[in-house]
């Protein structure tokens, strides 16, 4: 039996994620710092869990509507109205799931037919191209740069689109750059997407982590974009609730009945006791979320200067909580880079081209962990570049 002609051929063809490949490496060692992980060294604030156990105590563990419960999209939307300048019908406009990633793939799958053509940037997050893939799309990067600061040029754009392309696929505040979009910049790709007529998927999970006095401008905001976006928001990032797994999709009600369709036969409805953790969220976002923000900005401003000091170049991240310095000149490919540093000194970083091919000469430094443990693994990468 040849296992080819029993499984998918578009599915064995894609490559591991890099960052998992990577991750297998770190497991077989200990005593490792890890800066290589996305995700917030916060506990889930307190009130959350207690929330969430007191529905269990309750009883509510049956099945929500498909949509989620109604009580949470109706926080959702005046949450969403209040800060991404976006107005959403909580009964037909408003999709709770399964963390973004699942909000990403059944966007993806609803919109796209064998063939049509996605832009997104790369660097990005490790998932896109793939989940473009897996609904039979053909994925097309178009990179950013460091000299722009990696923010999404109209000129990039206008070089990659085709008459086949049917959407673009963007996340900003952006991993693993921290690259943060202008008014500016995001006034031009909603006019790029319109005058090309095409859906704009925006995925603004970092949306409340923007460092420097820098605001985050969401794709909401633009009345014109409304009818052709799909917005991702969710709270694994500045809530810290990555293990509940809650996130959701706003889109116009002729998009959202299509993604509906999928979800109800995929996965019925999110997880109850993450929805009701996630509708208490939405009662103190911002008394939640502050002393977390403070500590990363904290953390984002001590390896600016850190790797300054070390002679290793770092455009300004300006959101989410990743650093992107530039290793090129120490003469290694992102990946020898990476193995040789964590060989050397037990510091684990993701090599660049886990999120695209130009991310090479980069490798990606999450500051979600002790400011510490930062201090610790700064001093060791500068001990290991010293050797190179």
């Amino acid at each position: 039996m040849d296992p080819h002609d029993y499984l998918a051929r578009h599915i064995v063809d894609l490559p591991k994620s890099g960052i998992r490949e990577f991750f297998d490496i770190v497991s077989t060692r200990t005593g490792v710092i890890s800066l290589a992980i996305g995700e917030p060294d916060f506990d889930s604030p307190w009130h959350i869990r207690e929330a969430a156990a007191k529905s269990l105590d309750k009883g509510c563990t049956h099945y929500t509507g498909n949509a989620g419960l109604m009580e949470l999209r109706t926080a959702i939307a005046g949450y969403v109205k209040n800060n991404f300048g976006g107005t959403y019908d909580p009964a037909t406009e408003i999709l709770i799931t399964v963390g973004a990633s699942e909000g990403l793939d059944i966007a993806l799958r609803a919109i796209l037919n064998p063939g049509d053509e996605v832009l997104y940037h790369e660097p990005c997050f490790v998932s896109y191209a793939p989940e473009i893939a897996m609904a039979h799309g053909v994925p097309v990067p178009v990179e950013t740069r460091v000299e722009d600061n990696f923010r999404l040029s109209i000129e990039a754009l206008e070089a990659k689109v085709t008459p086949r392309t049917k959407a673009i696929m963007l996340n900003f505040p952006t991993n693993p750059t921290g690259a943060v979009l202008e008014r500016a910049d995001v006034e031009a790709i909603a006019a790029f997407a319109i005058r090309h007529n095409l859906i704009v998927i925006s995925d603004e999970i970092y949306a409340e982590m923007t460092w420097g006095g820098k605001q985050h401008v969401s794709f909401a905001s633009i009345p014109e974009l409304r009818d052709r976006l799909i917005l991702h928001h969710g709270y694994s990032k500045s809530w810290a609730m990555t293990g509940f797994r809650m996130a959701y999709v706003c889109a116009p009600k002729w998009m959202m009945d299509t993604i509906l369709k999928i979800h109800q036969y995929a996965i019925m409805c999110a997880p109850t006791t993450s929805q009701y953790a996630a509708l208490e969220a939405m009662r103190h976002p911002a008394e939640d979320m502050k002393p977390m923000l403070q500590a990363y900005e904290q953390r984002r401003n001590f390896l600016r200067a850190a790797f300054a000091e070390a002679g290793i170049p770092m455009h300004n991240p300006a959101g989410a909580f990743y650093a992107f310095p530039q290793i090129e000149k120490f003469g290694l490919t992102s990946r020898e880079f990476a193995v040789r540093l964590l060989d050397a000194e037990n510091v684990a970083v993701v090599p660049g081209t886990a999120f695209g091919a130009c991310g090479e000469g980069f490798v990606r430094c999450s500051y979600a962990t002790g400011l510490e443990q930062l201090k610790e693994a700064v001093t060791r990468i500068a001990r290991f570049v010293k050797t190179l």
